[in-house]
């Protein structure tokens, strides 16, 4: 399993489009400096979700060397595959949670503002938009493929895309922030439970294909 988890975390890496990462950065910049001392909050908001595309993104990768052909084949059960595929996840989370802080410090550096509540959502994105945004489409991929998944993500998109423009063109990221430090606890708990349940879909969607 422990061979697979390193797959799964190396195929991760290589499926990133090297063309992205320079927008990405650049995109990143004008983000920071458009939104002030609230640009590190929204740089990590994207990034954590580019974290979790890429994951659900790199089983593409998969699909286009015929890897399913060959897992199958393997002497190891469903559970296993499809598990080593929910921790390459989690080792994500640390690529997530280190961007969010470089971005954080940037803008905290660039507007000289600390704000814990901007960096405790900040933080708290960084790790469970990923884990929300696989436990959704990962159960997708292993029932109905990467279309479907790669479909749902952008229906995904689009509403968070708004509820973050509302907040900075309407109450203000200031609000935003302060008020949702009150439901962080519930929310990453509603997480972790569909992130954990999602893994028993994925299992039976891919013993499903067996």
């Amino acid at each position: 399993m422990r061979g697979l988890i390193y797959k799964d975390f190396c195929v991760f890496y290589k499926c990133i489009d090297k063309k992205l990462i320079v927008i990405a950065v650049g995109f990143t910049a004008l983000l920071i400096f458009s939104a002030g001392p609230y640009g590190g909050l929204l740089a990590s908001v994207m990034f954590a979700m580019t974290i979790g595309m890429q994951n659900v993104m790199s089983l593409a990768g998969d699909d286009k060397a015929d890897w399913k052909k060959y897992q199958m084949a393997l002497p190891v059960s469903g559970l296993s595959v499809v598990a080593s595929k929910y921790i390459s996840v989690l080792l994500t989370l640390g690529i997530s949670l280190l961007g969010s802080v470089v971005f954080n410090l940037i803008a905290g550096v660039a507007f000289r503002s600390f704000d814990p509540a901007v960096w405790g959502v900040s933080l708290f994105g960084a790790v469970f938009l990923p884990l929300l945004w696989t436990g959704i489409c990962l159960p997708l991929t292993y029932w109905f493929g990467v279309q479907s998944a790669q479909a749902m993500g952008l229906v995904v998109v689009i509403p968070m895309f708004y509820l973050v423009k509302y907040f900075e063109d309407g109450a203000g990221l200031s609000v935003m922030a302060d008020s949702l430090m009150s439901f962080l606890a519930a929310a990453g708990v509603a997480t972790v439970l569909i992130f954990a349940l999602s893994l028993g879909v994925s299992v039976a969607g891919y013993g499903r294909k067996r």
